[in-house]
């Protein structure tokens, strides 16, 4: 019988969910449910300097927002638990112990002190820094009495000194590493808890975890984590090493360059369709030319035959592509929604709506909505200056808004977009007037801004009343 496709996603409680575990989590989700396997949640939170209150809480909402659904994990239950490293701390002794007693580990009972000095010789030699393996060959019985006497130590794993040790990443095949260049790492730490190289291969063991994705970061680490796996006489599960996301400038994606965390992108209303569509596209190409995919079409073509090697680069102006393309396609009602947060309260329903509806076209994201319907709410205070369009002075252009003005205060019409363009051009047109000559002055006295919608588009949006009030505003500019 075949052994079940089981692949974990397994974050560390800091609080934030960087771009790059997201994509981590997504290929690995999609890839499990291509392969009709299970995905799992596991928290690895043996660094507790850097554990976050609430950073379970947090990860299972973006998570659920983003629509990543897991199988088993931490408050979803599950046949492999627990599903958080802090609670199985019993289980990494036993196992350390069985290392130490099989001759595959041993304890430091190194200082701080010495190995703070055996650095910064190395440094000074311009040497590699690596343990230089002093308790390397104590004796059992020796060590045995050493912690029976109240020695404090870690344990180290034991690594072959000579040879090559062959690994398999299931996107670059076989890497070849030199033994001679593998330091004696630590497994288990002076207080008894485990680093993430010792907790990590023994929790994807216990849980049975079929397939591992993961940065290539962690290509550095993989002999030791095989080396590991074979300590224990265990089978490794297939390893894929994602490619980095580098910025646009070919550096890796650092805070100081821009944002790096879902959390922020989320903030800012970038849409978590968009947020998967663009991760999925950083390092997996579609079969065909096939540019938008929602996350159940996703589940279907994503395969391991699009993934590649090769790094990919965060473009900022892709994600607001991909986010400009699913704003337009909701609709109004539901943009409305979305943007309310960002919108003042206390508005007629009918003229929200209409705000966000002129501005869904031009919003990149749905922050966006705070600057470009600001002048709905409040016209800003315009320099005169800005009535003028192309060589006509304020003056001729203020004149040009009085004319345009008398005729839509006595206008009898429905007042909407269509009516105020029918009657304006074909007013226009029987007075052979230039239509940039009335209708900029028109917009800038609706909009007090260079750059808006049509002037029609806006009347309509502010009523008849507000509208007229704002050119009776225009005519005290100048």
């Amino acid at each position: 019988m075949a052994k079940k496709i089981r692949f974990r996603f397994a974050p560390s409680p800091t609080g934030f969910l960087h771009v790059g575990n997201l994509r981590t989590a997504l290929f690995g989700y999609l890839l499990a449910k291509s392969l009709a396997g299970d995905f799992i949640l596991r928290l690895e939170d043996t660094d507790q300097k850097r554990e976050v209150e609430g950073a379970l809480e947090s990860l299972l909402k973006i998570m659920a927002k983003m629509g990543i659904v897991f199988d088993e994990g931490p408050q979803i239950g599950g046949d492999f638990g627990p599903y958080i490293q802090s609670e199985r701390l019993a289980i990494y002794r036993d196992l350390s112990d069985q290392l130490i007693k099989e001759g595959k580990a041993y304890r430091c009972f190194c200082s701080a002190e010495r190995l703070e000095a055996m650095r910064e010789n190395q440094q000074a030699h311009k040497l590699p820094p690596r343990y230089d393996r002093a308790c390397r060959d104590l004796s059992l019985e020796e060590s045995e009495i050493r912690v029976a006497a109240g020695e404090k130590f870690v344990i180290r794993q034991k690594m072959p000194l000579d040879g090559e040790v062959k690994v398999h990443d299931e996107l670059r095949g076989e890497i070849v590493f030199r033994a001679e260049d593998l330091d004696d790492h630590v497994l288990v730490k002076s207080d008894g808890v485990p680093t993430y190289q010792f907790a990590n291969i023994v929790d994807d063991h216990l849980m049975e975890i079929s397939h591992v994705t993961r940065g290539d970061e962690w290509i550095p680490s993989f002999p030791k984590n095989i080396l590991l796996y074979q300590a224990f006489g265990w089978t490794p599960p297939k390893f894929f090493h994602l490619p980095l996301i580098l910025n646009k400038g070919g550096g890796k994606l650092s805070k100081r360059q821009g944002d790096v965390f879902v959390e922020d992108y989320l903030a800012k209303g970038y849409l978590s369709e968009a947020i998967i569509n663009f991760c999925v596209l950083l390092g997996w190409h579609p079969k065909s030319d096939q540019e938008f995919f929602t996350l159940e079409e996703l589940k279907k073509e994503f395969s391991v035959v699009g993934l590649g090697a090769s790094p990919a680069v965060f473009d900022l102006e892709k994600l607001d592509f991909y986010n400009s393309h699913y704003l337009r396609q909701k609709s109004d009602e539901e943009l409305l929604e979305l943007c309310r947060e960002y919108l003042p309260g206390d508005y007629q329903e009918e003229f929200l709506l209409g705000v966000t509806n002129l501005a869904k076209d031009r919003m990149k994201k749905l922050s966006d909505i705070s600057a470009l319907s600001a002048f709905f709410f409040e016209l800003p205070d315009y320099e005169p200056s800005l009535l003028a369009w192309k060589s006509l002075s304020p003056e001729e252009s203020l004149n040009n808004l009085r004319e345009i003005s008398v005729i839509l205060e006595k206008a009898d019409i429905h007042w909407s977009k269509e009516s105020l363009e029918e009657l304006v051009f074909a007013w226009l047109k029987a007075e052979s007037k230039k239509n940039g000559d009335y209708l900029w002055p028109l917009r800038v006295a609706l909009s007090g801004e260079k750059n808006s919608p049509s002037p029609f588009e806006i009347a309509a949006v502010l009523g008849r009343e507000e509208a007229l009030r704002r050119l009776q505003i225009a005519f005290t500019k100048i």
